[in-house]
């Protein structure tokens, strides 16, 4: 059903209800994950893919084991980021991640296709199959978190994640813009209805700095993430800069050299949750 909070007791469509025929990912006997965060915007264009990297390279570099798997099927960037180019391969029904320089993990579609620039034009269905081989069939071996890296917006795909996959804790992102409330709000309620735990919101390109005076230049328009954290119950994460030569080491490949110091109370917030 659509509007399935996964709570099936009580339900008067739940004879009928075609959730119930979804089988769950079952991740493979030669893996192990801890954790799993998964990272959505509500929109396209607000960085998603920059801001799960970071958290990947902020805990990897705190000496725990993480693995990427790039949901976006579409629209991927993660291998790029990394700078990624070579193809992942199979052995014995399993498929071998490719593996960063810092020593990341990373599935996504860019590693099967032989030109990584031709598209993927599948319908849902055949994109959540995907996202479900990439979690039970790639050799994960012993992960401490998995991101997520999901596609924009709250559509099928997004739900095939959620309801395939063992997802702990959602981190959502978004930007300094007039319509964040709407689609952060999209975004929460939906995590909601499939019972996710929202850890909370980081808000990409708050800022940008001035390289000569250092004043924080609100290029977007002042930031309305706080005004309404408290009415909708979630707590900002962090407020990253926008700074152009973290998008130039993104795009040459080598965001594992970037360094953001401001994304730290949301990796933090990340590893708290794993204690408690």
């Amino acid at each position: 059903m659509p509007d399935c909070n996964g709570q099936c007791s009580g339900c008067a469509s739940a004879d009928s209800c075609e959730s119930k025929k979804i089988q769950k990912a079952q991740l493979n006997d030669k893996s192990h994950i801890k954790r799993i965060v998964a990272v959505l915007s509500g929109k396209g264009g607000v960085g998603k893919s920059f801001v799960t990297s970071m958290l990947a390279v902020s805990l990897n570099r705190q000496g725990f084991k993480v693995g990427i798997l790039d949901a976006d099927i579409t629209g991927p960037s993660i291998p790029k980021a990394f700078g990624i180019h070579d193809k992942a391969y199979g052995e014995d029904d399993l498929i071998y991640p490719l593996i960063s320089r810092g020593g990341i993990k990373i599935m996504s579609a860019n590693c099967l296709l032989e030109d990584e620039s031709d598209p993927i034009v599948w319908r849902g269905v055949l994109l959540g199959n995907l996202i479900k081989q990439f979690y039970e069939d790639v050799l994960w071996e012993d992960l401490d978190y998995l991101l997520i890296d999901m596609p924009p917006g709250t559509g099928d795909v997004a739900l095939s994640v959620f309801q395939l996959l063992p997802v702990d804790d959602l981190v959502i992102v978004s930007s300094p813009q007039d319509l964040v409330k709407l689609i952060v709000t999209k975004a929460i309620k939906m995590a909601n209805m499939m019972s996710i735990n929202v850890l909370g919101v980081i808000e990409n390109m708050s800022y940008l700095s001035c390289p000569d005076c250092g004043k924080k230049i609100e290029v977007f328009g002042p930031s309305k993430v706080e005004e309404f954290a408290d009415e909708l119950h979630f707590q900002v994460l962090a407020k990253l800069p926008l700074n152009p030569k973290n998008t130039a080491l993104m795009d040459k490949g080598e965001i594992e050299k970037v360094s953001l110091p401001e994304i730290n109370n949301a990796v933090e917030a990340i590893l708290k949750r794993s204690d408690d």
